[in-house]
Order: structure tokens, then C-alpha cells, then sequence
């Protein structure tokens, strides 16, 4: 994504911006956003554009110049003067303020998002769980939470599946791409668990699992599957108009998890991924709210 010029831009010049965005580069969630109202829909355009430019800046600058750091306090800068009612120099933020301020979502998730983020820029071994829960809640949970404003939430509780559902999905994500993050000099399964399970660093850019490997992934997977079932609950504290996409979304994630599973957890030899099928059939699932958590394989084990 380019980096915007001082051009202002209109409301509806941004949201359709947004949803050029999240229709290009949102391959699992803007099928999603299709099961939402217009309104919403071009709401949580906006709101994945942010993240995604966020994550653009840490991924493609990051080359040890500093570049990347550079130009995260440059966007955490236009972020707050964006939230302040001031001109910001990207087509991104009318669109961005009209709905954070139209659903009244707290700016605090934003600079967490960022603060996320800029934990990236560096090699890290996390060594504690407690330590890896903070970090997924600062680039997932938060998003969960932005993301259940946006579709309506009935009391406290569904504030605290959101940010349930958050950690479920970052596990996810650390599992299916422990490989590639550990290559980079990232280790985001917990170093107390690595000793645990005998699996030292060269394992995880193994080309091929091995048996302490597959112990430790399995322990992980059932971690992220107890937050799965915590939070799964959440879509019935969702407005009705919301509930086929946040089923969707879940639907998506648990079963990429699962598929992981029936791989028998070899995420070192190639990208565990959902066919364009399997999405869609997750799709319609949830659109008809049939859509229900799929049960982990323990086959394996």
C-alpha cells in the first residue's frame, strides 16, 4: 500500500479506498464482511485497512535501517492527530474516524494495535505464556474487540469472549507459521514450553517435524482450542445482523486449527491453508447459522 500524499481525500473517496484494501488483501475476512449490512461492511473495510497498513509498515520496512520503527511513529503520530479531528495525510483516515466514531469504539485498541506491531520490529523469545498472551492481545485481541463494536454486543461478557476469541486466533496464526516467524528470528511458543517439551530453536526451522515437535504443537493446539470454546459463545451476544460473519470468522479460523491438526501438525514442510471451497462452505454455514465449532483430532496424540 502506498503511503498517502498531503491530498485530502473525501468520506466516500475513503471508504471506497477501504474496500479496494480489504477486497484485495483480506482473503479470509472480507467473504465475511459480504454476510454484513452495507454499513458495517464498509465500516470493517475501514477498520482492516488501518491494521493492514499497520502491518504493511513492520513487513515491508523492517530491514534493520530503522525505516520501519521510523514510520510507525510517523502512523501512530497521524493516528492520534486523525482521533483529534485533525488532517492526516492518508486516504485511510476519514473513513477510519467516521466509524470509530459512528460505533464510539475506544481509541485505546488502536495504539495497542500499533504497540503490537512495534514489538515485531525486533528478534524476540517469548518466555512465558503470560508473556505471549499479552502479545496476542495487543495485535488480536484488540481487533476482536474493534471488530464487535462494529457489529452491535449486548453487556461485559461479550467484551470478555472478544478478547477470548482474539487469543484463539493469534494461537493460530503462531502455529500455522511457527516455521517462517522463527526464521525471522521470532519464537512466539514460550520458551518455558520449548524445555518442556525438549524442542530446541533448529526444530522449528526444521523441514520436517519431529516427534518433541508434534508434542508441543499438540499441547498448543489444545490451548488455543480451550479459547476457542470459552469465546464461541460470543456470537449469541452479537446483534443479529452480525452473527453470520463473527460465525464465519470463527468458523475459518477453527477449522484452519483443525486442518492443522489432521496434518499432523507438518506446518514445517509447507502453509496449512483452506481451499476457496471449504471457505465458502464455511460461508454459507454461518449465513444459514448452521456453523458450529468443528471438534479437535486427537488421533495423533
Amino acid at each position: 500500500m502506498q503511503h498517502g500524499s498531503g491530498t485530502s481525500h473525501s468520506l466516500a473517496q475513503s471508504y471506497a479506498h477501504c474496500e479496494t484494501v480489504a477486497r484485495t488483501r483480506a482473503k479470509n475476512f472480507y467473504y465475511a464482511f459480504l454476510l454484513l449490512p452495507r454499513a458495517k461492511r464498509a465500516s470493517m473495510c475501514a477498520v482492516y485497512a488501518f491494521m493492514r497498513y499497520c502491518d504493511d509498515l513492520s513487513d515491508d520496512l523492517n530491514d534493520g535501517s530503522g525505516a520501519a520503527a521510523l514510520a510507525i511513529q510517523q502512523w501512530e503520530q497521524h493516528l492520534r492527530q486523525a482521533l483529534d479531528g485533525e488532517s492526516a495525510p492518508h486516504p485511510v483516515w476519514p473513513a477510519f474516524v467516521d466509524t470509530v466514531q459512528r460505533y464510539a469504539i475506544p481509541h485505546a485498541y488502536f495504539l495497542d494495535m500499533i504497540q503490537g506491531v512495534r514489538s515485531d520490529l525486533e528478534p524476540r523469545r517469548i518466555q512465558r505464556f503470560e508473556e505471549l498472551y499479552e502479545y496476542c492481545y495487543r495485535v488480536a485481541s484488540v481487533v476482536g474487540l474493534t471488530v464487535i463494536h462494529i457489529l452491535g454486543f449486548q453487556g461485559q461478557r461479550a467484551l470478555e469472549l472478544a478478547e477470548k476469541c482474539g487469543i484463539a486466533f493469534q494461537l493460530t496464526n503462531i502455529l500455522r507459521d511457527v516455521r517462517e516467524d522463527a526464521e525471522n528470528g521470532r519464537v512466539y511458543l514460550p520458551e518455558e514450553d520449548l524445555l518442556r517439551f525438549g524442542v530446541i530453536a533448529q526444530d522449528l526451522c526444521a523441514t520436517q517435524p519431529n516427534d518433541r515437535f508434534r508434542a508441543l504443537m499438540r499441547f498448543q493446539s489444545a490451548r488455543a482450542w480451550r479459547y476457542y470454546r470459552e469465546s464461541f459463545g460470543l456470537v449469541n451476544l452479537t446483534a443479529r445482523s452480525g452473527r453470520a460473519c463473527l460465525s464465519a470468522l470463527i468458523g475459518i479460523y477453527s477449522n484452519l486449527l483443525r486442518a492443522i491438526e489432521l496434518a499432523n501438525f507438518d506446518v514445517l514442510s509447507r502453509r496449512i491453508r483452506l481451499s476457496a471451497v471449504h471457505k465458502i462452505w464455511i460461508l454459507m454455514k454461518s449465513l444459514l447459522g448452521l456453523q458450529r465449532l468443528p471438534a479437535p483430532l486427537r488421533v495423533h496424540a
